[in-house]
């Protein structure tokens, strides 16, 4: 899909159907023909506008005959079966002296909010709509990063009540989504700095003042990533120790049955084979005090262990969790 903007009246933006000089092309999604029509009109190489339709692609810079080429990452909601996924796609802002070229394999809400009119823009001032579009991009990227912040003290609240694999599942997704996040932020810092070399961006004082305040909100987004993606690591780490403790301790419960289980089963074998039993026929009830003998000194024995195993236990357990004591201090 091909749409075609104008500056408008009050610094909005107009929509054309036929392209213009001067005009801002945006491309989501096109198709080949598209691709190629638009190449046509703008002389902006085929090749360059596909650049971006690559889910791959990477965060750089390039100039051609011309024409400047700057791709970024830009931060993707989409809706999965556990709930919201984060991911990124590459987004390139092409221009020459005729026009400025948007190319998207989707919709993007920075631009969104220029079509709109949220966001001012000029299509005749292309370094400053695409220091514009970098702005934009930087807190959406701090938006998304609140949202997997909350999401992620939403999953532990749930997992301190009960903990279910869909949820150690949905932080994984969240801690692949940070390090996505981080490196596209890396990457989209190094093509800003190549615009604001290639443009002389600090000679003039307007565009000087929007670099800047890209620069700033790119770096609060980094150190965000970096943190938040610290602090779910430790928390992965931490509900892994605690699956690893709960694993064990359900090990020694059925290590206790099964040894509890064993002493009556290994004495009954002993003498099952050579004892009268009770309502055994031609037995009478009182002569079978071997059986009750043997029944009592099993449950006798069964008992003994059980209470052995459960204070060994425990005593283990409190053993480490003990206060330690003051030392006294020899000055005193």
């Amino acid at each position: 899909m091909v749409k075609y903007f104008v500056n408008g009246e009050n610094g909005r933006l107009k929509q054309t159907t036929t392209y213009f000089d001067g005009c801002w092309v945006d491309m989501v999604n096109p198709t080949d023909d598209e691709c190629e029509e638009v190449s046509l009109f703008t002389g902006v190489g085929e090749d360059m506008i596909k650049a971006a339709l690559d889910e791959e692609e990477s965060a750089r810079s390039e100039f051609d005959d011309g024409c400047s080429m700057f791709i970024t990452d830009c931060p993707i909601i989409e809706e999965g079966t556990n709930g919201d996924s984060y991911t990124t796609l590459p987004l390139a802002v092409i221009y020459n002296k005729n026009c400025i070229i948007t190319v998207c394999l989707k919709g993007n809400t920075v631009l969104k909010d220029f079509i709109t009119g949220r966001e001012r823009v000029n299509c005749q001032k292309a370094v400053h709509f695409t220091l514009t579009f970098m702005l934009g991009n930087a807190k959406r990227f701090l938006y998304c990063l609140k949202q997997i912040d909350r999401k992620n003290h939403r999953i532990q609240a749930e997992m301190e009540r009960t903990m279910r694999n869909s949820q150690i599942i949905q932080l994984l997704d969240l801690q692949n989504a940070l390090v996505y996040f981080s490196t596209s932020l890396s990457a989209n810092d190094r093509v800003h700095a190549k615009l604001a070399r290639a443009e002389a961006v600090a000679r003039q004082e307007e565009l000087a003042d929007l670099s800047e305040d890209v620069e700033i909100e790119t770096r609060q987004a980094i150190e965000t990533c970096n943190i938040y993606k610290s602090i779910l690591s430790v928390t992965m780490d931490a509900y892994g120790s605690v699956i690893s403790n709960n694993s064990n301790d359900s090990m020694q419960r059925l290590t206790i049955i099964t040894i509890l289980l064993a002493v009556p089963t290994m004495i009954a074998g002993f003498w099952g084979m050579n004892m009268p039993v009770p309502f055994q026929s031609g037995i009478a009830f009182w002569q079978t005090g071997w059986f009750w003998l043997v029944i009592s000194g099993a449950a006798l024995l069964t008992v003994l262990i059980a209470v052995l195993l459960v204070k060994g236990g425990s005593f283990r357990r409190s053993r480490g969790t003990g206060k330690r004591r003051k030392k006294k201090d020899p000055r005193e």
